[in-house]
């Protein structure tokens, strides 16, 4: 078996965090939409942005459309 190595001292890269919803401008009872079928995508994103910002999103489809509101 190969033996690995331990580096010390390698400085780990900054996360890259990008959202393509804009959860970082919202204000509590603000909102965005998006068309329905992004709702997985929107659903995790959502989950994402609250925990890294510390703030509360829910949703709820209106037809063909997923509205987004900020709720603390």
């Amino acid at each position: 078996m190969q033996r690995i190595e331990i580096v010390k001292g390698v400085e780990m890269p900054s996360p890259k965090v990008i959202f393509d919803y804009p959860y970082e401008e919202m204000d509590v009872g603000d909102s965005f939409a998006v068309p329905v079928e992004y709702r997985d995508k929107v659903y995790n994103a959502n989950y994402r942005a609250g925990k890294r910002l510390g703030y509360k999103f829910t949703c709820k489809s209106n037809g063909s459309t997923l509205h987004v509101w900020r709720v603390a």
